[in-house]
This record gives C-alpha cells, sequence and structure tokens, in this order.
C-alpha cells in the first residue's frame, strides 16, 4: 500500500500516480527506502510526502501539479547520511543544506528528462538557504511542502508515543 503521511488514500488508485509511475519503481527511488531521513521516516516516503501533498496543491491551484509530483519525488535523491557529511565536510565545502538540491537534480536527470519547473523545484527546494529565488509558483509550493511534511514526519510520531503513554498502551 502506497500512502503519504496523514493519508488513508492508496495513492496507486488515483490520478496522482499517473504523474510518477514510470520513475516510482526504479531502483534508484526504490533505494531511499533504506535511508532513514527526519528521524522517524525513510527517505522514500518524505519523497513520497512532499511529491503527493505538491501534487495536490498545485492541482487545486490549477498549476502544473504533474511537475510538482515529479519534482517532489526526486528532491532528495541523494544517498548519503547528512550527519556524517556535515561532521566529516572540510570549511569551504558547503553544507549539506545547500549541496544536497544540486546532488539530486544531477541523480533525478540520470534516470529522466526533467523540464524546466521541474528543475527549478529540485534544485530550489532549500530557498531561502539556496540563496536564489525559486522562478516558479511551483517551486515555492514545493518549498513550503517539504517542511510542512517534515514537521508532520518529526512530530506525528512522539505525538502518537505522547497519546499512547497516557492512555496506557
Amino acid at each position: 500500500m502506497l500512502n503519504a503521511i496523514c493519508s488513508k488514500k492508496e495513492l496507486t488508485l488515483c490520478r496522482y500516480y499517473n504523474c510518477i509511475s514510470d520513475i516510482i519503481d526504479l531502483p534508484e527511488i526504490i533505494r531511499l527506502k533504506e535511508i532513514t531521513h527526519h528521524i522517524s521516516t525513510t527517505r522514500f516516503q518524505h519523497c513520497l510526502n512532499v511529491s503527493y501533498y505538491g501534487y495536490i496543491i498545485c492541482r487545486f491551484l490549477r498549476l502544473d501539479a504533474r511537475s510538482a509530483a515529479r519534482a517532489g519525488l526526486l528532491h532528495d535523491l541523494f544517498y548519503y547520511d547528512r550527519r556524517e557529511y556535515n561532521v566529516s565536510r572540510e570549511k569551504k565545502q558547503p553544507k549539506h543544506s545547500r549541496r544536497h538540491s544540486d546532488i539530486a537534480l544531477e541523480n533525478a536527470m540520470k534516470l529522466t528528462s526533467v523540464n524546466p519547473k521541474e528543475y527549478d523545484m529540485i534544485v530550489k527546494h532549500m530557498w531561502p538557504v539556496t540563496i536564489e529565488f525559486p522562478k516558479y509558483a511551483e517551486s515555492y509550493i514545493i518549498t513550503i511542502v517539504d517542511k510542512y511534511c517534515a514537521i508532520l514526519e518529526f512530530c506525528i510520531p512522539k505525538f502518537k508515543k505522547f497519546t499512547k503513554s497516557k492512555t496506557g498502551g
């Protein structure tokens, strides 16, 4: 079953899935299931969350929902441990928060064609850390959805653990 966080909808059965069906089962994407991201989720799940909610918002606003779905799925397509990178990097190397979007874009372009909007969404999803402003409305949406999903991924497991301890479960 393929679900986004806080959603019970089976994503393989809705229109959204048509936007990503050609890339979601690629080994490079599946590999993200093995990598912990935001403490309590996998990088795959995080990318899926950003992809789905970016798609929903862009569709509602009559923007390019297909590009948002694809860019959301590809926006964190990197395989190193960010904490290890930040600890071991040399002084002149950029921090992970600036570097990983470029790596994700390189990796995405090896897997599939990336249109100008997808390019902008992937490379600027960490704005304002990445100094250059996003060019498209969809890029701002992916940027905001990325932060929103990170907060959900961090807080929901803690909330569930808290409520379980209060109810004696």
